[in-house]
C-alpha cells in the first residue's frame, strides 16, 4: 500500500505534511521524476521564531539568516532533525503564494500493494470503488472544517488534506489541526518536513484550475495562512512508518497546532473559519457504524489538487498486521493528496465527528483506509492540546 502523503511525538515550530498511502506521494505517472523546484521563493522573507530556541537552533547549526534565504532546502542527513525536541518550523512569510501552492501538488509517497500480506487480524473484503464526489462551493459553507497542508521534503513541496478539531485547553478558539503522521514526517527512513502550512478553505469558490492562475492570494486562501509552530504524531509512525506497503499505517495520524502567518485579527483558527470537529477516540467497530464521509484534496491523476472531494461509505475492516489495530476501509477513488483528510461518522450524541484521517490505499485507486483512533492517538492530542494550555 501507499500512503496518500505523508506521526509525530512532538515536533516543534512547524512542520510540513506529506501524506501516506493516498494522499501524498507523486502520481504513478511521475513516480520515477523528482517533483519540481518552487516555482517562487520569498524575497524578504520573515522568519519568526521563539526566543528560547536561537541559542539551541545555533548549537545545532541552524542559522536563521541562512535559512530565510534558502537553508532550508539543505536536507543533508546530518542537518535533517528527527528527534522531536530539535524539530523547528519558523515562518517564512510569503514562502506559500499562489504559485507555490498550485506546484505544490504532490502528494507523498505511502501506496500499498492490491493484495496486503500479514492480514490475520479481521479483514473484509475489498469494497467497491466509490466514485468521489465534489464538494459543493463554497466550501466554507458546506465544510469549514477542511483544508490543505502545504510542506517541503528532500523531493520539493507536497500536499496533503487535514481538518480543524476542537481543542479541550481552549473551547471555541481552538488552532488545531488533525492529520495523518505522513504529512509531517518521514517515519523510520527519515526526520520531520518542513515549512508546514495549514490553508483552510483552499479555493472556496472552487475556481477551475486555469482561472487560479491569475486569482489574488486573497481568492485561493480566503482565511489565511496558518503555519504550524508544534506538530506531534506517533512514535510508531516514527519508528515503524514507511513510504510504501501499509508500515506505520494503523498509528499514521498526527496533530499540528498552527499560528496565523502574519499575526491575524488575534482570532483563533476555530472562530476565523466558524468550526472545529471534535474527535471520538472511542468510535465503534467498523460493523456497527453505517456510514464514514472522507473528504480531501486529491492531487494524483485524474485529480489535479485544486478541488475538494469526498466519498461516503459504510466502513469495512483492514488488518495490515495481525498484532496491531485493525483499520477501517472505505470505497473511495480518492488519490494521493487526500491523505490526512478527516473522515466523519456521527457519535453516540448523533452529531458529527472526526473519527479517522486518510493513511493508505492501492497503487491503483479504489479504497482507502484510515485507522482507528484509540489511546495513541488521543495521547497526542492531549499532548498538543495541554501544551498551549496556558497561552
Amino acid at each position: 500500500m501507499r500512503p496518500i502523503r505523508p506521526t509525530l511525538a512532538a515536533a516543534s515550530i512547524a512542520a510540513v505534511l506529506a501524506l501516506a498511502a493516498t494522499a501524498c506521494g507523486p502520481s504513478e505517472d511521475n513516480a520515477g521524476e523528482k517533483p519540481s523546484t518552487p516555482a517562487s521563493q520569498p524575497t524578504d522573507g520573515k522568519i519568526t521564531i521563539p526566543d528560547d530556541l536561537k541559542d539551541r537552533l545555533k548549537e545545532r547549526g541552524i542559522d536563521l539568516d541562512k535559512w530565510k534565504n534558502g537553508e532550508w532546502k539543505n536536507w543533508d542527513k546530518g542537518k535533517w532533525l528527527r528527534e522531536a525536541k530539535d524539530f523547528v518550523n519558523p515562518i517564512i512569510e510569503g514562502l506559500w503564494d499562489p504559485d507555490r501552492m498550485r506546484d505544490a501538488d504532490k502528494p507523498p509517497e505511502k501506496p500499498v500493494d492490491n493484495d496486503i500480506s500479514g492480514d490475520k487480524g479481521v479483514t473484509d473484503p475489498t469494497p467497491a470503488p466509490v466514485n468521489a464526489q465534489a464538494v459543493k462551493a463554497s466550501y466554507h459553507s458546506n465544510a469549514a472544517e477542511a483544508g490543505k497542508v502545504f510542506f517541503d521534503g528532500p523531493e520539493g513541496s507536497m500536499v496533503c488534506s487535514a481538518t480543524v478539531v476542537k481543542d479541550p485547553a481552549h473551547p471555541g478558539k481552538s488552532n488545531m489541526v488533525w492529520t495523518a503522521g505522513h504529512c509531517v514526517h518521514a517515519g523510520k527512513s527519515g526526520g520531520w518536513y518542513r515549512n508546514i502550512a495549514f490553508v483552510p478553505s483552499y479555493n472556496n469558490s472552487a475556481k477551475p484550475t486555469a482561472t487560479l492562475e491569475k486569482a489574488p492570494k486573497e481568492q485561493i486562501a480566503p482565511y489565511g495562512v496558518w503555519w504550524g509552530d508544534w506538530a506531534q504524531t506517533s512514535e510508531q509512525w516514527i519508528s515503524q512508518g514507511a513510504a510504501t506497503g501499509g508500515q506505520g499505517a494503523p498509528f499514521d495520524f498526527a496533530v499540528i497546532h498552527v499560528t496565523p502567518e502574519k499575526g491575524g485579527t488575534g482570532k483563533s483558527l476555530e472562530e476565523t473559519v466558524g468550526s472545529a470537529l471534535p474527535v471520538d477516540f472511542n468510535a465503534p467497530a467498523a460493523p456497527k457504524i453505517d456510514n464514514m464521509t472522507a473528504k480531501g484534496y486529491p492531487a494524483a491523476p485524474p485529480y489535479d489538487g485544486q478541488k475538494l472531494f469526498q466519498c461516503s461509505d459504510k466502513p469495512g475492516r483492514l488488518s495490515v498486521k495481525a498484532n496491531e489495530p485493525t483499520m477501517y476501509r472505505i470505497g473511495c477513488t480518492m488519490t494521493g493528496g487526500s491523505s490526512g483528510g478527516g473522515w466523519v461518522a456521527n457519535g453516540q450524541d448523533g452529531k458529527p465527528a472526526l473519527v479517522s484521517n486518510t493513511s493508505i490505499g492501492p497503487v491503483a485507486a479504489g479504497w482507502l483506509a484510515g485507522p482507528r483512533l484509540g489511546d495513541e492517538a488521543k495521547g497526542v492530542y492531549n499532548s498538543v492540546s495541554k501544551k498551549f494550555a496556558g497561552q
